[in-house]
This record gives C-alpha cells, structure tokens and sequence, in this order.
C-alpha cells in the first residue's frame, strides 16, 4: 500500500511528468519506426533472409512499444480526469495511432509468413503509416498544447515528422493509383514493391 502511495506521489506520475513523457514517445517513437523500416527496405534490397526477430524488426517494435507506453500513459492521465480538451484530442490520437500501428505489425507478420518478402505497397504497411501519422500528429497537438514549457524545442521537429509521415503516405496512395506508369522505377529501387499490385 505504501509503494502505491508513493508511486502515485512520484514525480514521475505526476500530470505534467505523463503529458511530457506522452508527447516525447509520440513524436520519437514513429521517427524509430520509419528508420528502422528504411533499415529493413535496404534489407530487402540485399536479399538478406527475413524472418520475424531481424535487427530491423527488433527496432520497429521498439518504436512501436514507444508509441504503447505514450497510449498507456494517455490513458492513465484520461482516467484521471487529469488533462483538459484540447489535451484530450491529442491523447486519443495517439492511441489510435498505437492501436493501428500494432494490429498492422501483426499483420506485416502474417504477410511476411504467407506471403514472404513484400514491398512498399502492401495490405498492412500503408495502415502502419496511417497508425504513425495519427500517432505523431497526437504527439503534436500535445507539444503545441505545451510550447511554454522546454518542450518546445521538440516542436519544430514533431511537425517536420508529421509532414514526413504524411508526404511518404500519399506517395504510396499515388503509387497504388497509377502503378502501371510509377511501379517501373518503384520496383527496382523497392525491390518487390509493386508486386502485390
């Protein structure tokens, strides 16, 4: 009982504390995802051997779990009544997006299995990026929500991420739309990127 009182009192449970460490999570935890999906694309391009538990893989789950623990915590401060609005909005965004990103891994995997390599255009990653777009969006209300305080410096950054995410989104829209004429170059350079078209 008295370790429960003291975690609750902690510093690190406090309102502000979870708000800082949600949005730090929400903005850095898709960054990790995307670099590691561009370590796992190059892996393909090698033709090294995929399975499940690669170094690549390792570290999207990384940036997955990151992106968890920023929902968890969002969740908590809900539960708490602890936040305002405007602080709610970005929150659920970020849970979301957690959500997506996680039932669209395992779908990644489930592909990989029957499937084996896939590409840039498949059934389960252009979820993933809907998943990472909500999630650093939510991180980004968050921020602007607290631009008084030392995070924002991170602002510049979550914004930047965000355009990213939503650029490389749109351009794998545009791929699906108009394969025939794009998915020439797009396949060389993605490997099998186009063959699920």
């Amino acid at each position: 009982m008295k370790l429960l009182q003291r975690l609750s009192n902690s510093s690190l449970t406090k309102s502000s504390s979870l708000v800082s460490f949600v949005s730090v999570l929400a903005v850095i935890g898709p960054v990790v995802v995307v670099s590691a999906g561009f370590w796992d694309a190059i892996s393909h391009l090698q033709k090294e051997p995929e399975f499940f538990w690669s170094t690549s893989h390792i570290i999207v789950y990384t940036g997955v779990s990151m992106t968890t623990c920023a929902a968890i915590m969002g969740i908590i401060l809900i539960i708490r009544k602890s936040i305002h609005k405007s602080l709610k909005t970005g929150i659920k965004l970020v849970m979301v997006g957690s959500i997506i990103q996680i039932i669209s891994g395992f779908g990644d995997s489930l592909s990989h299995d029957l499937f084996g390599i896939d590409g840039l255009i498949s059934w389960s990653h252009q979820p993933l990026e809907l998943g990472l777009i909500l999630a650093s969006l939510g991180g980004l209300l968050i921020l602007k929500n607290r631009e008084h305080t030392k995070l924002k410096v991170l602002l510049p950054f979550s914004i930047i991420t965000f355009l990213f995410f939503t650029t490389w989104l749109v351009f794998n829209l545009f791929l699906i739309i108009g394969h025939t004429i794009q998915c020439i170059p797009v396949y060389e350079i993605f490997s099998s990127g186009c063959s699920i078209l």
